[in-house]
């Protein structure tokens, strides 16, 4: 069943606290009743990438509480969200701020638009995990031990998926979106390297540019199939 849309307004999920901010902001985790997690699901890492948290959050409406299957991270970088910038309060991007082998001091540059020169300096960190939001991530993980991860970006229009997986080819059969085993360029320090250098099969799911409210229409159904662990054939 799905919720009533009239009485989507509102959250009917239990959230929990995995941690806070640099500027104290709660840091939430929606859990399903069941201990097992397959699938955590996460959103947000970057504070200039809202589109997916909303049309996640969406389809978190859209079921019952008790339909809930895999654990949900709506927004990983309040701080960045609520300030409109992709690092976290300190400056940091956090999906550079990972303890792996290839993390670097080195600054990351990121561009705003296509067209533009990538030349907006961003810190990884003063160390690797130096930030709270990322040993929050870190600390969850290791609680829920989740068997495979889904991260959310925009706007490259891929999935990313270098273990090639069963999950992975679904979800690109489901929406349409290219399946790839690599963005094409460096990402030290990610989260996705550290997935891999701790053997969890991590999917990035890159969104194209689009209006939100067709990715709304494109991508909840899949969401909510996978919210409900509903994603793989018997």
């Amino acid at each position: 069943m799905v919720i009533p849309r009239r009485n989507r307004g509102k959250f009917h999920h239990q959230n929990t606290e995995y941690g806070e901010s640099n500027l104290g902001n709660k840091l939430e985790i929606f859990l399903p009743d069941t201990t097992e997690s397959n699938i955590l699901i996460l959103a947000g890492i970057h504070g200039d990438e809202p589109e997916s948290i909303v049309f996640l959050s969406e389809a978190l409406r859209s079921i019952p509480p008790d339909e809930l299957k895999n654990p949900v991270i709506l927004c990983a970088n309040p701080d960045g969200i609520l300030r409109g910038t992709r690092a976290n309060a300190n400056g940091v991007d956090l999906n550079r701020n990972f303890p792996v082998e290839n993390w670097t001091d080195n600054p990351v540059f990121y561009r705003i638009k296509s067209g533009e020169p990538q030349d907006i300096e961003l810190s990884t960190g003063t160390e690797p995990g130096s930030e709270l939001e990322t040993k929050a991530i870190l600390k969850i993980i290791d609680e829920i031990k989740p068997q495979s991860i889904i991260s959310f970006h925009s706007a490259l229009d891929c999935i990313e998926d270098p273990n090639n997986t069963e999950l992975g080819q679904w979800i690109a059969s489901e929406t349409g979106i290219p399946l790839v085993d690599d963005v094409g360029y460096p990402t030290p320090g990610s989260f996705g390297t550290w997935a891999k250098e701790n053997s969890i099969p991590l999917i990035t799911f890159e969104v194209p540019l689009m209006p939100l409210t067709q990715m709304i229409t494109n991508y909840v159904p899949t969401l909510i199939q996978l919210l409900r662990n509903n994603h793989l054939p018997v």
